[in-house]
């Protein structure tokens, strides 16, 4: 894919030696065509050297790295590492390097960090907090995140956010929680939320059937879920029932990963800083009442950043029209 500043694709390139070939002058093509004749004239040595593949976009990255740490000092900082169970700054501090050279060098050959290897063997015993691989499905529906989000509720006349820790007004324990039902689209974003009093088999059926119409609503069929291991979606019958009713297959994620989860978990960390926590709120009522205004926000009017810039509803139109 062409740079965001790129004049020319691979197809007006192809146009551009086109015109050349004809007979044309260098420079009125590219004054034609909004570029430089420096650049035209690349584009056509290029296609007269190798044809159509060298009209192609190649990698920027730098052929060589004169500065990078030759290969064996490479091998000695690994072979330290593995013999000595250390740290960057003790085992460049040995072998007379900066610590962020080793860091870098450990970093480049996918070394785990020491917190997740067990101390006496050096083995990976530990969980990463990081994928190895980023990925995004290819089409609106094709994948859709779902959680919980568990939030305590808000005594009328306001919390502790209101009145402090100390006595406040209709002081009252045991208020309970309200348990905020999410879904996420793995390739739009485009949001979904409800609000109920728990998080049972029974209740996350029905947010699955509302999910599915509002999705529906904006053209997309779910054809998978992905959720953790709750009981709800691990054993609930009416789960099970609810999404192969809708023909929606069920994926779940690792044990103890939930960055497997991860869009619908950074939905959740957005939403409790957007809207659960983003004022103080007079009565839990009050809060409940601004969600649907805050998922409308997010979902026609907050640029997301995982996107482009671009807003859910901008890529859900976007993938509309690619595939019409």
């Amino acid at each position: 894919m062409s740079h965001a500043n790129a004049r020319l694709t691979p197809a007006g390139r192809f146009v551009l030696v086109q015109r050349i070939a004809a007979g044309r002058p260098v420079a009125h093509v590219a004054a034609e065509m909004g570029i430089s004749r420096t650049t035209a004239w690349r584009w056509w040595r290029r296609w007269q050297l190798e044809g159509r593949p060298g009209l192609a976009d190649r990698s920027s990255v730098a052929r060589s790295h004169p500065a990078r740490t030759a290969p064996c000092l490479e091998t000695r900082v690994r072979i330290a590492r593995m013999l000595s169970r250390r740290g960057p700054v003790w085992i460049g501090h040995h072998l007379g390097l900066p610590a962020s050279t080793v860091g870098r060098i450990l970093a480049r050959h996918q070394v785990p960090r020491l917190a997740e290897c067990d101390p006496l063997t050096g083995q990976l015993i530990r969980a990463t907090r990081r994928s190895a691989n980023r990925y995004e499905h290819p089409y609106p529906g094709s994948l859709v995140h779902i959680d919980v989000k568990k939030l305590g509720r808000i005594p009328d006349g306001g919390g502790w956010k209101a009145h402090g820790r100390g006595e406040r007004p209709r002081d009252r324990r045991g208020l309970g929680y309200d348990y905020v039902h999410t879904a996420i689209d793995d390739h739009s974003r485009l949001a979904y939320a409800e609000i109920h009093d728990d998080e049972k088999g029974t209740t996350a059926a029905g947010f699955l059937t509302r999910t599915a119409a509002f999705y529906a609503a904006h053209g997309i069929q779910i054809e998978r879920v992905i959720s953790d291991n709750a009981f709800a979606y691990r054993n609930s019958r009416d789960f099970h029932r609810t999404a192969l009713d809708l023909g929606i297959a069920q994926k779940f994620i690792r044990p103890h990963c939930p960055w497997t989860n991860g869009k619908v978990e950074r939905l959740n960390r957005t939403l409790a800083t957007e809207w659960a926590y983003s004022r103080v709120f007079e009565s839990n009522d009050e809060r409940s009442a601004l969600l649907p205004v805050w998922l409308q926000h997010y979902n026609l009017e907050r640029p997301h950043l995982g996107i482009g810039g671009l807003t859910p509803i901008d890529r859900v139109n976007n993938a509309a029209g690619q595939y019409t």
